[in-house]
């Protein structure tokens, strides 16, 4: 089948890559029609959004299914439904849809796509927490996108199909925006930087309870409300269930967003992007604030459980495979160095310590490297993490500290002024330039 890419997607973004029936769950519209599905495709394959018996039922339904954050995180849904629904007063709903990982396309897929499916979700979580009003939050510079939405959106008010108030919004594009606090502030007239207190269930858009959501995650709930948590469990890991999408590019065949089955080994995954295009000595897991492991653990399977005796997590979606050819302490730095531009400066660790580390990361990868370079690089990388307003300065020192440890012989060449060969070759890594957000307003 000749499958279109979404008007949204340039030639150089990846797509939906080949299908596994078996995990053909949230892309299974755009699998079987090839095209993004509008409202009378959306409602012909799923129909309307059922009414739950209770507001409860759902998050209940959603506890059963073992369904967590497809964010990045990995938090229960549930339970972050249930904080929400038991705090007084009408609440709101935030969809979290920025998707500020350089390295992730999978939102920006899953909206262009199967939009009424996270607007389903969306619309089901106000109900079952008690909100009047859902806020869908898209970067600014994303106008194809945002247009699009805005189009489906109309198609449902036309169909008078939502009994709540779904407004979107073009927010500024940083790394940390995208951070739930940011959206909050942001959205209560602030910058969109991260907050770190209040905590939002409790005080968030005018200071009323908040859940804020990932958009994949809040399509899959669209999924669980209409085939029950059973259906949800036939795919998965049996502690952790469900498919998850990735965003796979690098040294592969073809970039692809892919929907996968928690528990699918890497090398599966990688392969189902066409298999490496070039041997391949490492992969990063989870994007630029994740981990490199090397390609001696491909066979590990997609899941929180098996990652984590590595130091890995799935994270944001995010499968990058780094060619033998390509230098990981050069793909490192230039990731530093945009995180170190993107950090909000609004604590130490963000404005001096994760900026010193790519400074000392630079250095190391160019073969700068001065006599103390090694232990201070060490020392600043340990001191970065849990001591931040949020968590950016903490995802950037497992960076460095992964390709530290994945590229150790490289390391011990750079540090000795001998840079290897692949660092002189061109970058193998799309990373955006390293300049600090025009505004955060």
């Amino acid at each position: 089948m000749n499958r279109s890419v979404p008007a949204s997607f340039t030639p150089e973004h990846p797509w939906a890559g080949p299908v596994d029936p078996a995990a053909a769950r949230l892309l299974a519209g755009w699998h079987s029609t090839g095209r993004p599905a509008t409202l009378t495709d959306h409602l012909g394959r799923y129909g309307p959004p059922p009414a739950s018996r209770t507001p409860m039922s759902l998050v209940e339904a959603v506890e059963a299914a073992g369904l967590t954050g497809r964010g990045g995180a990995g938090f229960p849904t549930a339970r972050k439904l249930r904080a929400v629904a038991e705090r007084r007063g009408r609440s709101v709903v935030v969809v979290n849809a920025m998707e500020s990982e350089p390295a992730s396309r999978k939102d920006q897929f899953l909206l262009a796509v199967a939009p009424h499916l996270v607007l389903d979700g969306a619309v089901l979580a106000a109900a079952a927490v008690g909100a009047d009003t859902v806020h869908v939050c898209l970067p600014r510079d994303r106008t194809a996108q945002y247009r699009q939405l805005g189009a489906a959106l109309a198609e449902r008010r036309h169909a008078r199909l939502d009994r709540v108030r779904v407004r979107l919004h073009a927010l500024p594009h940083a790394y940390v925006s995208s951070e739930s606090t940011s959206l909050v502030s942001w959205l209560n007239g602030g910058p969109a930087r991260p907050q770190g207190s209040p905590r939002t269930h409790e005080r968030g858009v005018a200071r009323r309870p908040t859940l804020v959501h990932n958009a994949e995650t809040l399509a899959h709930l669209a999924l669980i409300a209409r085939h029950g948590p059973r259906w949800f469990r036939q795919a998965g890991a049996p502690d952790e269930p469900g498919t998850t999408l990735v965003t796979v590019s690098g040294a592969v065949a073809a970039s692809a967003v892919l929907e996968v089955a928690l528990g699918t080994p890497l090398a599966t995954v990688l392969d189902r992007a066409g298999g490496p295009a070039e041997p391949v000595q490492a992969v990063l897991l989870g994007g630029f604030a994740g981990t490199w492991l090397p390609a001696e653990h491909l066979h590990t399977p997609l899941t929180r459980r098996d990652l984590a005796p590595l130091g890995a997590a799935p994270g944001a979606g995010v499968l990058v495979a780094l060619a033998h050819s390509a230098c990981g302490l050069s793909e490192t730095a230039r990731m530093l160095a945009y995180l170190a531009a993107h950090g909000a400066r609004q604590c130490g660790p963000c404005h001096f310590g994760l900026p010193a580390v790519a400074e000392d990361f630079a250095a190391l990868a160019a073969g700068r490297a001065d006599a103390d370079l090694w232990s201070r690089l060490h020392r600043r990388t340990s001191l970065l993490p849990d001591r931040g307003a949020c968590r950016h300065p903490d995802g950037a020192a497992r960076l460095a500290a992964s390709a530290l440890h994945t590229f150790a012989e490289d390391v011990e060449r750079h540090l000795t002024h001998h840079v290897c060969e692949a660092a002189r070759r061109p970058p193998r890594t799309p990373v955006p330039p390293a300049t600090p957000p025009e505004g955060w307003r």
